[in-house]
């Protein structure tokens, strides 16, 4: 009836590239069926050559763990608690892993990413609001981009870090321009850059030697106490899971050839759990090692008056401090130059997931150098400004309020994600264990009570301190109540919202679709296991790293 000829339909746009269109024209569908000849080439290949094709987008995602708001958010909670947080890293990395593997085989097993499930799924009104948080979003996460470049520019240029932020939109067009070279290649230079900063921290570690026992004891055993410690955890976790991942990584994986067969499907998301895991390893004991730097030397008890001031307000500007045991006088310009490389690399994944968003929600698609120019001028306003009026100090705190920002804004992002996953109408007998998804909506159920709680707790706060008339205070109480409610009630409605459109298509429906089109003969369900030509999504492969 109209519920199975809807699902054909998707099916038959899911063969002919994944992405839904009103209409097709001849030229188009000459094309797809060529694309659809040569994906019947795909032949058997050992298990290890079809890991490595798959190597890519959990890569991508956990370049971004490495990013200037996580060692500002790392640094700073180093260097106030010690090791007091990393419980909060360890969970927030087991967290991302597990939401980001959700979200890659999402896109696996619909041939969509979530941006294009939501638009297919919401009314039009909703989709706008959940487009603009996920714009928010990326501005939140290009806002650190920004001052981690102006404070790599103004490290080695010796020039104001405000001045260091307006040179931010030359540096990363060049960079993009640069990409048309060669996208592997650049990224390859980039992680080099990157992974030299990180080996620079191991090697301050290896020197420090800081106490096992007591890094033991700040992972696992969680606690929060001390002024500023719940903000700069929410920051912490905000700085790992960032929502505009969760759009990336189901669209990154779609620019794999992964055959339609389940048998298929299953083995894809296998290999994109390893990779994943395997990145997410190595951006934790980064992240780890960053921390404890921080703690080790910022609480030692040999600590000099000077370099006391300087872990008192510990930015990107003085992280040098931190590695000159091993680095010595070019501790400076080794960490600018990899601060520049962590900056404009996830600069890079920040403009590819608005395209992607975009392209999701609005079915629109811009000129990455375009889109990376309008969402850089947005981030550098209050980036300028601040480090105009409050220079490096106030630049940091910035820093750590858009990670703040991230966390708040995850749920809109995430619950979508949970609740396509586990949807027989999105991905059919391929949903996820039980086990799996009960874990993630408890972790995410957790995050909104203590996103909620930090908010009201900061407000009334500052509603005591403050010396505002009382009429301006109950104004601006009425608004932030008012924001609150209509938090909770956009939470609440996407978690209790039923699915309405279904987007599974059973395999020999494919077939029979793809038959239909034009394309490869029809098969029937004994043949379902067997590995099938490819959709390919030609749109998403340019965003393949």
């Amino acid at each position: 009836m109209e519920g199975t000829g809807e699902m054909r339909e998707v099916g038959r746009e899911t063969l002919h590239g994944g992405v839904v269109q009103s209409g097709s024209e001849t030229d188009e569908h000459k094309g797809k069926t060529i694309d659809s000849e040569k994906d019947g080439q795909f032949r058997v290949q050992p298990r290890w050559r079809k890991f490595l094709a798959h190597v890519g987008p959990g890569a991508l995602v956990a370049i971004g763990f490495l990013d200037p708001s996580n060692l500002e958010t790392d640094m700073q909670a180093g260097a106030d608690f010690k090791y007091e947080l990393l419980w909060v890293i360890l969970v927030g990395m087991v967290f991302a892993l597990l939401i980001q593997t959700l979200a890659a085989n999402l896109g696996v097993k619909t041939g969509r990413h979530l941006a294009e499930l939501c638009r297919e799924e919401y009314p039009r009104y909703v989709n706008i609001f959940l487009w603009i948080i996920a714009e928010l979003a990326v501005i939140s996460d290009d806002i650190p981009e920004v001052l981690g470049t102006a404070f790599a520019f103004n490290i080695l240029l010796k020039i104001p870090v405000w001045a260091g932020v307006i040179l931010t939109v030359f540096s990363t067009l060049l960079l993009l321009g640069v990409q048309r070279f060669g996208a592997r290649k650049l990224e390859f230079i980039i992680a080099a850059f990157m992974f030299t900063m990180a080996a620079c921290f191991f090697g301050e570690l290896s020197y420090l030697r800081p106490s096992a026992g007591e890094v033991v004891k700040g992972m696992f055993v969680p606690s929060l106490q001390g002024k500023g410690a719940a903000a700069n955890a929410i920051a912490l976790f905000g700085a790992i899971i960032t929502p505009y991942n969760l759009f990336l990584h189901s669209a990154l994986v779609l620019s794999r050839k992964t055959p339609r067969s389940d048998k298929s499907i299953r083995a894809a998301c296998r290999y994109f759990l390893i990779e994943c895991s395997l990145a997410f390893i190595v951006a934790f004991l980064i992240n780890v090692s960053v921390v404890v730097v921080a703690g080790s030397i910022c609480n030692a008890n040999n600590l000099s008056p000077a370099d006391a001031n300087t872990c008192g307000d510990l930015t990107l500007q003085s992280t040098p401090l931190l590695l000159r045991n091993v680095l010595g006088r070019s501790s400076s310009v080794v960490y600018a130059v990899a601060l520049l490389a962590s900056g404009q690399s996830t600069t890079i994944s920040c403009t590819f997931a608005g395209q992607v968003i975009m392209q999701g929600f609005l079915d629109m698609k811009m000129k990455n150098w375009v889109r990376n120019l309008i969402t850089r001028v947005i981030a550098i306003a209050p980036s300028l400004i601040v480090s105009i009026v409050s220079g490096p100090s106030g630049a940091g705190k910035l820093i750590i309020l858009s990670s703040m920002i991230l966390s708040f804004e995850l749920p809109f992002a995430l619950i979508p994600l949970l609740k396509f996953c586990n949807s027989s109408k999105k991905v059919g007998p391929l949903k996820e264990s039980i086990y799996t998804v009960v874990i993630a909506w408890i972790l995410s159920f957790a995050l909104i009570v203590v996103n909620t709680y930090f908010l009201v707790w900061t407000y009334v706060d500052w509603l005591v301190h403050n010396n505002l008339p009382k009429y301006a205070n109950g104004l601006i109480s009425v608004v932030v109540f008012a924001l609150m409610a209509a938090y909770l009630v956009a939470v609440v409605y996407l978690t209790f919202r039923k699915d309405t459109v279904a987007t599974y298509v059973p395999v020999p429906e494919r077939a029979q679709a793809q038959a239909e089109a034009g394309g490869a003969p029809a098969v029937d369900a004994s043949a379902a296991d067997e590995d099938q030509p490819a959709p390919y999504r030609k749109d998403l492969a340019d965003a393949s790293m």
